[in-house]
């Protein structure tokens, strides 16, 4: 046999050996990004929304004019005419957003939520769980913690004109999926929102997606801010998303982040050197303007920001706020038994020396790891979330 029939046979070979392994491995809906997306796959694209709560297949847009709360709208036009886009959330209810038989994963969140964004409370069950995996004030989910649009472009949540909040974690499921939004206000909240998911088998390392709401004000002098705190089991975090209130004059980002990881005790394996550092900003996020002062720029990249900046008002409060958020996606914190995260609240004083501040903070941490997950602490009453 010579050398050219030799190669002719290695590549038949090599493609019947290709050929066999693509028909034994259907290409999963797992991992989309632009390299895969030419790829065919046997996952089922479904979504919920007020006008199909349970993303059933050919069940969309069928309420009746007696069921619809845009029916004094669609009145000249019946069923099928936008009859019943959004819902109503009355004070003290909670809403189930969506219940989903598994297995699968939520893709895309996009929802536009009226009222108190603090005091709107997302939960997210996972497989017949009692206590929620995810239990953060929709505003702070999507990185609006002050109440206030600002815009994000970011890879994780991007958050758009007109209040668009939406988020591309993916979060996979294996038996069922329950999210929950409560109201904890005393007004009632208007609710337009769509969850896109697909139903697929999820490969046995998926990991369930967890996010853990935390609030101080003040945060008690010479205390650390704790993130997470009680993590345990296998996983990663993947993301912060810091509302900062300076409730004192002078510059306020000095503290480091610190991540405890696996049995660490006292000091952390991962210690940042300052918080807008950890942000990946640089020397308090200032650049000089025209006239050559120094000034606060805001940005939103897809995996860091400095995203929101508010100064006093006249009328207003006297604490200046500001929205930080980092996206562990290329360099997720990989953990195998345990996990906490804090932050210091850092300032200056006379003589070049360190002043603990007493800020108000809140954030949302984001990690994912296998179930059961540690209890999570208790959701802070309606005044304790109170943004003054």
């Amino acid at each position: 046999m010579n050398s050219r029939t030799t190669w002719m046979w290695a590549c038949c070979l090599v493609g019947v050996t290709q050929l066999g392994y693509a028909q034994r491995s259907p290409v999963s809906s797992l991992g989309t990004h632009m390299g895969s997306l030419y790829q065919l796959s046997d996952a089922r694209t479904r979504s919920i929304s007020p006008e199909n709560f349970t993303g059933q297949k050919g069940r969309g847009g069928m309420a009746t004019l007696e069921q619809g709360t845009a029916a004094h709208a669609a009145r000249e036009l019946g069923q099928g005419w936008k009859v019943n886009p959004f819902i109503n959330i009355a004070p003290n209810q909670t809403f189930t957003l969506a219940d989903i038989e598994g297995p699968g994963m939520i893709q895309h969140i996009w929802m536009t939520p009226t009222g108190n964004w603090r005091t709107s409370i997302l939960r997210f069950y996972w497989d017949n769980e009692t206590e929620p995996s995810i239990e953060v004030p929709v505003g702070d989910f999507f990185c609006q913690g002050w109440g206030k649009y600002t815009p994000i472009v970011s890879q994780a949540v991007c958050v758009n004109p007109g209040s668009g909040f939406n988020c591309y974690w993916p979060m996979p499921f294996r038996g069922k999926c329950k999210v929950t939004l409560e109201n904890l206000d005393t007004q009632g909240m208007r609710l337009y929102y769509q969850i896109d998911y697909c139903l697929t088998e999820i490969p046995s390392t998926a990991a369930y997606l967890h996010a853990q709401f935390r609030r101080i004000n003040p945060l008690p002098y010479k205390q650390v801010y704790t993130i997470v705190d009680g993590i345990q089991g296998k996983g990663h975090y993947v993301g912060t998303y810091l509302a900062h209130g300076a409730n004192s004059p002078g510059w306020w980002g000095e503290g480091e982040i610190k991540f405890y990881l696996d049995g660490d005790t006292d000091f952390p394996t991962i210690c940042g050197t300052g918080e807008e550092d950890y942000f990946c900003g640089a020397y308090g996020y200032e650049t000089r303007n025209a006239e050559g002062q120094r000034v606060y720029t805001n940005f939103s990249t897809p995996y860091t920001g400095f995203h929101q900046i508010e100064f006093p008002r006249a009328e207003g409060p006297e604490v200046r706020r500001f929205g930080q958020y980092r996206w562990h996606i290329m360099d997720p914190i990989r953990f195998q038994k345990d996990l906490r995260v804090t932050i210091q609240s850092l300032g200056w004083q006379s003589e070049g020396r360190y002043l603990p501040l007493q800020d108000d903070l809140a954030s949302v941490g984001f990690w994912y790891q296998a179930e059961p997950h540690a209890e999570f602490p208790d959701v802070l009453s309606r005044d304790q979330l109170a943004i003054q």
